[in-house]
């Protein structure tokens, strides 16, 4: 017996249905893209890459020295903002002589830090100050010290507005890769 077109039809109506529920429960819980407006991460991410943002990590671990995540900026929560991790609640931080010490150890890992210059500027950064990271907060800074507004600027991100962790660039093509 053939089915008719009203039953076809319905079929089709409920098949996308059920894939815009799981896109949507996807993308808000476990995967967002995310594109890269401005040169702050260079080079770990340039401008106009895309990225994936595990969005579920942060429910069975803890945030990571080092993970590039995504948050809401402080300062306006609707924008998004992404930076590496360098410090997390009841740590210090100081940045002297280019480099990043926390709670008064040289940072060598990831490499990213290690192999960076990081600038003594703005209000949380200047030579010489030891800023301790407030209690559901994290200390942040762009890999492109010279252009990046960060931590050192605006101060600490509450846990609250953390996003996700950064995983992957999936374009360019060129530069697909898992991200460090």
């Amino acid at each position: 017996m053939k089915p008719s077109t009203k039953a076809i039809i319905r079929e089709y109506i409920e098949s996308i249905v059920i894939a815009l529920i799981l896109a949507l429960l996807i993308r808000t819980f476990v995967v967002q893209a995310f594109k890269i407006p401005t040169g702050s991460m260079r080079p770990t991410l340039l401008e106009g890459d895309r990225i994936l943002v595990n969005r579920f990590i942060y429910r069975f671990q803890k945030p990571q020295r080092g993970d590039v995540i995504v948050f809401k900026f402080p300062d306006n929560p609707k924008r998004d903002f992404i930076k590496r991790l360098i410090a997390t609640e009841g740590e210090s931080v100081e940045i002297r002589s280019g480099d990043i010490y926390v709670n008064g150890e040289l940072m060598l890992v990831p490499p990213q830090i290690r192999d960076r210059f990081y600038y003594n500027r703005g209000v949380f950064g200047q030579e010489g100050m030891v800023v301790i990271v407030p209690e559901d907060s994290f200390f942040v800074l762009g890999d492109n010290s010279g252009s990046s507004k960060d931590s050192r600027y605006w101060g600490f991100v509450p846990k609250r507005y953390l996003v996700g962790k950064a995983f992957f660039i999936y374009w360019p093509l060129t530069r697909w890769r898992v991200i460090h």
